[in-house]
């Protein structure tokens, strides 16, 4: 009975009821039609009577079957189904030959448990003539519908050329060179300076500030030396039980401001040593020193020994009274000094300026001893990644890397034309008018040459009169017969088969020759390629040449033959 039932509700579903019936009818056969037709009409008919009130329905429409090329078209799908289904309608490029540019818009409206969608897509096309659009595939809960198919009319927009004036081609004009790059490369090249620069100056001419080390270092000895005692009252030597650098800190900084500035021998005495030496200088009153003074500072020197050597312990009471002593010593010794005499001073100034000189030259000095540093350091790196010819050349700004790496220009030339990239805009060149023996109707001539080698680049397009094929054997031959004319020696020519990007074919000459340089007497070797193509009435030639084993011009030659195509209809 199930198989029945399902039997059953998938013929309604494909089919209208009068078909569903006639299939139920002769699905049994005439022995069992009495026994079957009852119950199949009681099953079949319940379903069909409670499904056949809610069908889906999906319809297609356009807004119109001719456009121009461009326009576009609305393409409307309309459904109509349950409010408990689930539609999915066509994603993507399923428009194909026409391109979907956008899902316009989406509409919904329910009515009880009924609910309509309406979508709408952009469709385009680019090309003129015929085409059909396909069925679209609108799945409800998975089960498919179809929409209708299309046939659209794509139209050319029409051109009036009555109503358009026609012009000659204009001739080529000559431009300023542009500069753009060079200025790019001037400004890399200072803002690198710039950079180098400040840091030079940041490192070794800016005034930095001091620190409290070098402040004291600039102090006068006196200051310096009272300072110094000042903040040894105020360590921590003496609550740490540490005598021997408490001492050695106290006996330093009085032997240092007696060798700065009573110019004896004092740090590398032994106590005994300096008070000898104090003591004639006190004699030869180049010293004003009071014997008091004295013995004072030998009692502190020889406490500060046997702390030192002998491991003492005095009392921290007489550890601060030995400070005070000695810088009573510092006092009484700066008092003792006899004054400077007038006549020393401008010696002493100018002392000072010569150590001011000596230390900015020696500044400057190492300011361009590092910054000959950086450039040898950047040299070699870019040694190393880049090559050294590509280095030397990139510095020495080799005239035919500079082609290389500038911009481009493809550009049409003659008629019929060549197509071709190049480094550089081909200049037109004039012709003598060619006698009426050579039947030659017109003769088009376009050339770059270097200005400092061999390197250039040309191209010449010829129609006949007589309009009979291009004789490519007889050309190629006039070709070097015209190189030989120009000063080629030792000419060396090869052919092969040649073909465009667009794959016509043409005859490639190649080889090498020697010839002089533009004013100069030198002889070089110089490579040439030389392209040719033709037909009926005329000639199409491209021919390079460059100096041999220029790496450079060698990767020009390369690229300007893969960008080369010709048109060969007159």
């Amino acid at each position: 009975m199930k198989v029945m039932l399902k039997s059953c509700w998938d013929i309604l579903n494909e089919e209208d009821s009068v078909t569903a019936l006639r299939s139920v009818f002769w699905s049994f056969g005439p022995g069992k039609l009495w026994n079957a037709v009852l119950p199949a009409l009681l099953f079949c008919m319940g379903p069909f009577a409670l499904f056949s009130q809610s069908p889906s329905h999906v319809k297609a429409s356009i807004d119109t079957a001719s456009i121009k090329i461009g326009e576009q078209i609305n393409y409307e799908i309309t459904v109509e189904t349950d409010s408990t289904n689930l539609v999915y309608f066509p994603e993507d490029q399923t428009f194909s030959p026409l391109e979907m540019v956008e899902v316009l818009k989406t509409d919904t409206t329910k009515s009880k448990d009924r609910i309509t969608l309406q979508r709408i897509y952009a469709l385009t096309q680019f090309d003129s003539g015929a085409y059909t659009i396909p069925p679209q595939r609108i799945a409800i809960n998975e089960q498919p519908f179809f929409t209708d198919s299309f046939h659209i009319k794509v139209a050319n927009v029409a051109v009036d050329t009555t109503k358009q004036k026609l012009y000659d081609i204009k001739p080529l004009i000559k431009v300023d060179r542009s500069f753009a790059s060079v200025w790019k490369w001037l400004l890399w090249i200072l803002l690198g300076l710039a950079i180098i620069g400040g840091l030079v100056y940041w490192f070794f001419f800016r005034k930095k500030p001091l620190t409290e080390e070098e402040k004291v270092a600039l102090l006068p000895p006196y200051d310096r030396a009272i300072l110094q005692l000042k903040e040894l009252e105020n360590s921590r030597y003496l609550i740490q039980d540490e005598f021997k650098k408490y001492y050695s800190e106290l006996t330093g900084i009085v032997r240092s401001y007696l060798e700065e500035e009573v110019q004896v021998s004092a740090l590398e005495s032994t106590t005994d040593q300096l008070i000898q030496r104090l003591e004639l200088l006190k004699d030869a009153k180049a010293l004003n020193l009071e014997e008091d003074t004295l013995l004072q500072f030998k009692k502190v020197l020889k406490t500060a020994d046997l702390v030192k050597f002998a491991k003492s312990k005095p009392p921290i009471a007489v550890a601060e009274a030995d400070r005070k002593s000695l810088e009573l010593v510092v006092i009484k010794t700066k008092e003792a000094l006899p004054e400077p005499e007038e006549s020393n001073l401008p010696l002493d100034e100018e002392h000072i300026k010569t150590l001011e000189k000596k230390q900015r030259r020696k500044r400057i000095w190492t300011a361009a001893a590092v910054l000959a540093g950086l450039i040898v350091l950047s040299m070699s790196g870019a040694i190393a990644y880049y090559g050294f010819d590509d280095v030397k050349d990139t510095l020495l700004r080799h005239p035919t890397k500079r082609l290389l790496e500038s911009e481009w220009i493809g550009s049409s030339y003659g008629y019929p034309p060549i197509d071709v990239e190049t480094p550089r805009v081909l200049l037109r060149k004039e012709l003598p008018q060619p006698s009426p023996a050579d039947s030659i109707q017109t003769a088009q001539f376009f050339n770059f040459t270097s200005e400092v080698d061999v390197f250039s680049i040309s191209v010449s397009v010829v129609t006949y009169q007589n309009g009979k094929p291009l004789d490519f054997e007889k050309a190629v031959e006039q070709f070097l017969v015209k190189l030989e004319d120009n000063g080629a020696k030792n000419l060396i020519a090869k052919n092969e088969e040649a073909y465009t990007k667009s794959g016509i074919q043409g005859l490639k000459t190649f080889g090498s020759y020697q010839t002089k340089l533009p004013d100069s007497d030198k002889i070089v070797r110089t490579k040439y390629t030389s392209l040719l193509f033709g037909g009926n009435g005329f000639k199409q030639k491209l021919t390079i040449s460059w100096a041999d084993g220029d790496n450079y011009a060698e990767q020009i030659v390369q690229r300007i033959l893969a960008s080369v195509d010709v048109k060969t209809q007159v």
